[in-house]
């Protein structure tokens, strides 16, 4: 999914960069001189872990396998960028994600030899907090191209880390995460407004799980988000 996102936008780069071999006159002219501007982002997102296994009790009792399924969800997000220099600016851009992992389980009943397979679906509703540094090249004509990077916080407002729930061993998630960023983009100045489509990839830097007692967490030393996020920013 991800080769196909980032070939339509390379190519959709390069026709449009083709299209303005010569000089036309400029769209939004006094844009970047502006010290404070706002938008708008729409987004699709792709979260999956990266699972740090437990040597000790992985493959102990009946568990043998244990894999993380990506999902795919939508960010909801306001931008605000401030203009440091011709070529650098200082984004915030708080957002609110709709994501869903899955854990999937394999078990061996040893007495019968018989497999079955588990999945524990997570669903998350997030409210991100991130600031980025954005590093642009020199403006032709209507296009610019950049890249960005920087810090993110996140707090889970749908998690269940609080929940006693033995029955039905839910996988719980800590409520706050912290990841890091890394992406490009392109800017596109249009008559009335600036459209960006850009792709970013996340790692998270700290552990999530809320380890119990369960087979569902015993055998995973640590938890942490990876993914991508797809954007459409309108400035």
């Amino acid at each position: 999914m991800i080769k196909y996102i980032l070939t339509i936008i390379i190519i959709s780069s390069v026709n449009y960069s083709s299209a303005q071999r010569y000089k036309i006159p400029q769209n939004l002219a006094r844009y970047d001189s502006k010290k404070l501007h706002f938008g708008f982002s729409l987004g699709l997102n792709s979260l999956d872990f990266h699972i740090k296994k437990d040597a000790e009790t992985l493959y102990n009792d009946t568990l043998y396998v244990l894999e993380s399924q990506n999902q795919y969800g939508f960010n909801l997000g306001i931008v605000t960028n401030l203009r440091l220099s011709k070529y650098t600016d200082l984004r915030f851009i708080p957002a609110l994600v709709f994501a869903e992992r899955h854990l999937e389980y394999s078990f061996k009943d040893v007495s019968s030899n018989i497999t079955f397979n588990k999945i524990k679906k997570i669903e998350s509703t997030l409210i991100d907090f991130p600031i980025y540094v954005k590093y642009k090249s020199e403006r032709y004509n209507n296009f610019r191209a950049y890249v960005i990077g920087g810090l993110k916080y996140s707090i889970d407002i749908a998690s269940q880390d609080d929940i006693d729930d033995i029955e039905n061993q839910i996988v719980k998630l800590k409520k706050h995460d912290f990841m890091g960023e890394i992406g490009f983009g392109m800017d596109f100045y249009l008559e009335y407004f600036k459209f960006s489509p850009q792709i970013k990839l996340a790692y998270g830097l700290i552990n999530i799980l809320s380890k119990d007692a369960t087979v569902y967490t015993k055998s995973i030393r640590r938890l942490t988000t990876n993914g991508w996020v797809l954007s459409f920013t309108f400035e």
